[in-house]
């Protein structure tokens, strides 16, 4: 049996903040705001992984409110929602995620965001595909005052 789930996050960039996207710090002057580091892509993926079986959503399970998950590495909420999915009896078969940011551009490192990405779902980084794209300058992404991540989850009863 397979599931699919979607997901999909909005932060905004600030100065002062690193920019963290696919669980790689990304060197830009401005950074996403937000109560953990703020990784967009891998918060879009939680919901992703969790919508494909009903789960609820990332704020269910890692609420905003909780100082247990202030400052938190995404990557450990990418691993905490794996292990939900594998509860329920389930594996991840593939991502396909888009960001949406006018700047910085990513293409350096996408083959690191979908190793590191890759190795915390027990996939390998061909099963993750990260795309790019910009607003041509319209709304809140194009004048950079935020970063969007879509993500789709496909997972298959063990």
């Amino acid at each position: 049996m397979y599931r699919i789930g979607s997901g999909i996050d909005f932060h905004q960039l600030v100065e002062g903040r690193d920019l963290w996207l696919g669980g790689v710090k990304i060197p830009h002057t401005k950074g996403a705001l937000g109560h953990s580091d703020a990784d967009v892509l891998l918060h879009a993926i939680c919901d992703a992984l969790l919508g494909a079986l009903c789960l609820g959503d990332i704020g269910v399970h890692f609420p905003d409110t909780s100082k247990e998950f202030k400052n938190i590495d995404s990557k450990i909420l990418l691993k905490r929602t794996l292990n939900l999915i594998q509860n329920e009896g389930y594996k991840v078969v593939n991502l396909d995620t888009t960001l949406t940011l006018e700047l910085p551009k990513i293409k350096a490192y996408v083959a690191g965001m979908q190793q590191v990405i890759a190795a915390i779902l027990e996939v390998t980084s061909k099963d993750v595909s990260i795309k790019a794209t910009t607003t041509e300058k319209m709304g809140f992404v194009g004048r950079e005052e935020g970063v969007v991540a879509y993500a789709t989850a496909l997972l298959q009863k063990l």
